[in-house]
């Protein structure tokens, strides 16, 4: 169990965050206007299919990249809708209460691994693109169930670990890593086998989403082709991958920055990977592996420091190295909370932040 102060201090935390950037974004601007600050990027395409469905708004030439989006998060929209007439306001509530969900499992998970709960949920709070566990995008949802649903498999509870990896599995396709994260778990820790039917529950709604979008496509990997038309994601060497995102990060504008804060994040993936590799922690680095590996052969560069949030192994082993040195925390925050006020400022002005 979470001790109440911990589960105390994470809402806390969490909370208080949101309320900082609430004063900081109605600064200048009126109530009416806030929700609509936050309207910006992929937020507008989770509304769109929450709205419209996958052939997105009709009489606008249709969008080819929509698929690239699981349905979780356009489906709970859909339901806060019901009683939240405005679009964006319905994403920034349900980033707000699944975060608060994820806050508290991250706490628990980091206690659990003999870490201090508040500094992880705050070293995730600082980290450079904490805004997008604000704006309505699909990082909060899928880290409520992610979170809890490694500490499931953890106490040895695979019903509950199967559940709630599938509803991640709804949200984004990191459910698949975190799928694969938990067989290996599975293994390591010797269940007995009959329990091992659980593990197949998070591979269920990939399959049927991919069945729905074949449906309507004749596509079988309608969702990775879709990211391949809308941003060029075609599969590419690791090496080519850099290249391309080096050359674009030497150049000039908004993007060229963009694109610096994609090697930064590169950089770091590799670090936390090896982290866990160097401390056997075997089934985190499959999942945290097969995610870098995705995104490093990508054409190019993109979210992959946004990728970083959805590490909570990573958040549990930051806890537990400040927990020792309280130094290194306040290090890590020195330099990582300004760049998440200037990420912040970034996203909310219409430029490209992740």
């Amino acid at each position: 169990m979470i001790t109440r102060s911990a589960g105390r201090d994470a809402l806390l935390l969490w909370f208080g965050s949101r309320a900082g950037l609430l004063v900081a974004t109605v600064l200048g601007v009126g109530m009416g206007a806030y929700a609509d600050k936050w309207r910006k990027w992929d937020a507008t395409l989770f509304i769109t299919i929450a709205q419209y469905g996958y052939d997105g708004e009709p009489g606008k030439p249709p969008d080819d990249g929509l698929p690239a989006f699981f349905p979780g998060l356009p489906a709970v929209l859909r339901l806060v809708h019901l009683v939240v007439p405005d679009w964006a306001a319905a994403g920034l509530l349900v980033s707000l209460a699944a975060g608060a969900v994820a806050m508290l499992a991250l706490a628990r998970l980091a206690e659990v691994e003999g870490a201090s709960g508040w500094m992880a949920v705050l070293g995730l709070l600082l980290f450079p693109m904490a805004v997008f566990l604000a704006a309505g995008y699909s990082e909060s949802l899928f880290l409520a169930f992610a979170i809890p649903a490694w500490l499931a498999a953890r106490q040895g509870n695979w019903l509950s670990a199967g559940l709630l990896a599938a509803g991640a599995s709804c949200v984004r396709i990191t459910g698949l890593f975190l799928a694969v994260a938990l067989i290996v778990e599975f293994v390591l820790r010797k269940e007995s086998w009959r329990q091992a039917g659980w593990l197949a529950v998070p591979f269920v709604p990939l399959v049927a989403y991919s069945y729905y979008q074949h449906g309507r496509t004749g596509d079988w990997l309608a969702w990775k082709h879709a990211q391949e038309a809308g941003w060029g994601r075609d599969f590419a060497w690791p090496w080519q991958a850099w290249a391309t995102t080096w050359r674009s990060a030497m150049g000039s504008g908004d993007f060229a920055v963009a694109f610096r804060m994609e090697i930064v994040g590169a950089v770091l993936v590799v670090a936390g990977l090896v982290w866990l590799l160097v401390l056997r922690r075997w089934s985190e680095a499959v999942y945290t592996g097969t995610q870098a590996a995705a995104l490093m052969t990508s054409a190019y560069y993109l979210s992959i420091p946004r990728s970083l949030m959805l590490w909570f192994p990573l958040w549990v082993l930051v806890a537990r190295a400040a927990t020792r040195r309280t130094w290194v925390f306040v290090l890590y925050g020195l330099i990582s909370g300004p760049l998440m006020l200037v990420n912040t400022a970034r996203f909310l002005d219409g430029a490209w932040a992740g």
